[in-house]
Parts: structure tokens; sequence; C-alpha cells
């Protein structure tokens, strides 16, 4: 199978969730994530200047120098200084539209900012957002993601208040867990490149770029690569069907697909990706890998250049066997309200680790291709 991107906002074509008939993915908008700006520029500035050396080194890695051209996403001490921010401030009002499916809202908080409040068609989802969040940080890349905490709905609590109307409006049950995402401006959309893109065709086996493909390509597609590269690794490990793989599974009934956006991904000014909403990730998405899988897989093969850190992260969990202890320990130590919604089952650990040993399987593979070529 091929992967295709989903429709523009305010396009009408069917897509694969009205399909799905899981109660979990009832309801959601075409959009999972915060819309894009419209008086955003429709295209990153570019790179600086790629020197001529290769863009991959030892056959399977992406270039330090490539590397040092991604641009930055959100800093470790920028998200903790948001994070401890956005659970002081109150919520001072509560706006619909701007953050995916009709049941969330768009939150101005009393120190000025902005979050996007995630309220899940069931708190698996939630706890799937937190969790991959999370994850993320364990795996290295956690600045894709934008700042994520987890709030806890109490209409005469200090924090809601303020919106103590507008609560009862929402349909929101007391006392649930909702996630507040921080609000990013000018925002764009993003189209799947070569060897997902339009490209590619649909009904052709995808097949990974060789590093003599590589070394045609731009400088500014090169740098997009790089972050491509961890973001299907990372939605392989959660399982999450709501982003690339949902374009594959719509090439069934829409040829053009991949030429539209991507769903849940989005272009940040300085041309770093974001990735948003992951609420089928880890929970929603391990109940459904027998028929998602068939599509993730294939995309994961198509992958065979990697960020060195974000393998030498999965040959560590790979070799302690420590995924979902890591995760845990991550989630406790930085989520004040992790016991609302628990962890992972044990069978959901055990499937954690072994996606993660079938990562580290793949980049071995790629590896020993490469010292074969």
């Amino acid at each position: 199978p091929e992967p295709a991107a989903r429709g523009q906002p305010g396009g009408g074509q069917k897509t694969f969730r009205a399909l799905l008939a899981v109660p979990a993915a009832a309801g959601r908008e075409e959009r999972g994530g915060e819309r894009p700006s419209v008086n955003a520029a429709s295209t990153p500035p570019p790179p600086p200047p790629v020197t001529a050396s290769s863009p991959v080194e030892r056959g399977i890695f992406w270039s330090r120098d490539l590397e040092a051209r991604v641009p930055p996403g959100f800093a470790a001490e920028e998200a903790a200084a948001w994070l401890t921010a956005a659970r002081a401030a109150r919520v001072a009002s509560l706006e619909r539209g701007g953050c995916g499916r009709s049941s969330n809202r768009l939150a101005r908080l009393s120190d000025g900012s902005r979050a996007c409040v995630r309220y899940g068609v069931s708190p698996e989802q939630i706890q799937g957002e937190a969790l991959s969040y999370h994850l993320a940080g364990v795996l290295g890349m956690q600045e894709r993601l934008p700042p994520l905490a987890l709030a806890l709905v109490e209409a005469r609590g200090r924090q809601w208040e303020p919106v103590r109307e507008e609560l009862r409006g929402s349909h929101w049950a007391e006392g649930a867990v909702v996630s507040l995402t921080r609000w990013v401006d000018n925002l764009t959309a993003v189209v799947a490149p070569a060897p997902w893109g339009a490209e590619a065709g649909a009904g052709q086996r995808l097949q990974p770029l060789s590093p003599g493909e590589l070394g045609a390509l731009p400088p500014a597609q090169l740098v997009e690569l790089v972050q491509w590269s961890d973001l299907i690794l990372f939605d392989y490990l959660t399982a999450n069907f709501d982003r690339l793989v949902s374009n594959l599974f719509s090439l069934q009934w829409d040829p053009r697909v991949m030429r539209r956006a991507t769903s849940n991904l989005l272009r940040a000014p300085d041309g770093g990706l974001v990735f948003l909403d992951n609420e089928a990730g880890l929970v929603h998405g391990y109940r459904l890998l027998a028929m998602w899988d068939p599509y993730n897989e294939p995309l994961l093969r198509s992958v065979c250049v990697f960020r060195e850190g974000t393998a030498r992260r999965v040959a560590e969990l790979h070799r302690r066997r420590s995924a979902a202890a890591e995760l845990r320990r991550r989630y406790r130590a930085r989520e004040p309200l992790w016991p609302r919604l628990g962890f992972l089952s044990e069978r959901q650990a055990e499937l954690l680790q072994a996606r993660v040993d079938f990562v580290y399987r793949h980049i071995a593979h790629c590896r020993a291709q490469a010292a074969a070529r």
C-alpha cells in the first residue's frame, strides 16, 4: 500500500473515520489538530546551504551537518516553563473551533497564553495522548510535540471558576481529565514527500530512498526527511493510525489523497514539523493492531536512514528491555495527574517492548544492507 494525505480543512471527501465503526473514533473532525493560520506562509524558509558532503553517514544515519539544520522545535526549558505556567494559570475563556473535534475548546489562560483543551471521546484517548508525549521524551524527540499537561475539570475549582458557565455548555463531565497543549501560531499544512508522497503512486510497494537518491534532493527536503524518519518510527511504536497510516487506508477510495495535507502534522514557520493530536497512540492504537499494522509496518520499512540519537535510544530500550519502565518513570515524575488515568496494562507494556524490538531489528537489517552495498 502507498501513503496519502487527508483533505484540506473544509474538504468534503469521506475519510477513514467515517467508515471505522469504533466508539473512540466517533465524532472527530477532519483535522485532529490546530488549524493552520490563514495568514501563514505556505512554504518554510530555506535552510542554510548544505555542503557537498553526503547527507548519510555510515550507510544508515543522517549526517551531523544535516541534523544541525533541523529546526529546534520546542526546547526542553521552554516546554517546562510553559507547563509550569499553564498548570498555575486560570482558564479565562473557552472558545469553539481551532482544536479538532467539536468537544474540544481553545482556552485563553490568565497568563495571556492559549492552549487547546482536548476532551476525549473516552479516557483512553487522553491517556494515549499523554503517554505518547512522554514516550517522545524517552526517544529524544519530544521537541517535535507541543508541550502537554493534564488538567482536572472542576467547575468550582480555582482553575476553571472563570469559565463555569462555558463548562455547563460544553457537556464535559465533572472530574474528567482533559489535556492542555500549547497553542502554536502560523502552522501550515504538510503534504507527504517522496517516497510517501504523490510521486509514489497507489498500488506500488514502498521503497526506501537510496543514499544516491537522497544526495540528489534539495536541502529543504532533506531537512524535512530527517523529521519524517522520526515521525514514522514514533507512529509505529505508538501504533498511531491517525496520521500517515490513515492516508494509506484512504487510498482505497481516493487515489489522489496523497496530494493533500497529512492529518495531525503541521509545519511551523521555521520549517520544523509539529506532531499533533496523538490520542490514537499506545492505548487505542494497540487495541486495533490487527487492522492497522498492515499499513504501519510497510511505512516503517520504507525508512532506512535514521537520526543516530533515535537509533541509539531504541538500541538501549531493546538491550535493557526497559521501554515501559522508562516511560512509566518519566510519566510519573512529570505528570502530577497520572494516577487519574493510570498507566499501560501489562499486555500493552509487552506490546510496546515488542515494537521497540521490531524497530531495533529493522535498523539492524538496514545496517546489514548498507554494509553489503
